[in-house]
């Protein structure tokens, strides 16, 4: 499950950098301008939502989901969506693609901590990090970054 939440997760932060794309807490719209905050920034920003109306709706109905999975589990021994198990809308059920989803989940996680990692230390995500890199090859990359970590850090 982290594997598939990680898969996601830097699926998601990619296309968002790339399209430039954030959420505005102003407009409570989608914004492909780039204003408001980045990916990294999302969780310091204001959306003026109440926390227990969100817990309101999210406990019920994660639960009643949640619920539902593990029953099908129990009884199939396989993964599913509501009452279909397994569910496999392409046909894509087999040992072999078992095999690759646990291969591409743990390289995603890797990802992930890595893309964090970066957004920490630098406050950049990883599209302009790699367009800094393409730019300057020499000046930017591992071993240069590794040795500036402290004037970033002192700079946060």
């Amino acid at each position: 499950m982290n594997a598939r939440w990680a898969m996601m997760a830097v699926a998601g932060i990619t296309a968002t950098e790339v399209r430039s794309i954030h959420w505005s807490p102003y407009d409570r719209v989608r914004v492909v301008l780039g204003i408001g905050p980045a990916w990294y920034d999302v969780g310091a920003a204001d959306f003026d939502f109440p926390p227990l109306a969100l817990l309101a709706i999210q406990f019920p109905v994660m639960g009643i989901l949640e619920l539902k999975r593990i029953r099908g589990w129990l009884d199939t021994g396989k993964s599913g969506v509501v009452d279909q198990f397994p569910w496999d809308p392409m046909g894509m059920n087999s040992d072999g693609m078992a095999v690759k989803e646990i291969k591409n989940g743990r390289l995603a996680m890797i990802a992930f901590v890595g893309i964090v990692v970066q957004a920490i230390v630098y406050r950049e995500g990883p599209v302009a990090a790699l367009k800094d890199h393409v730019t300057d090859p020499f000046g930017c990359n591992m071993a240069s970054n590794i040795m500036s970590i402290p004037e970033h850090l002192a700079s946060l």
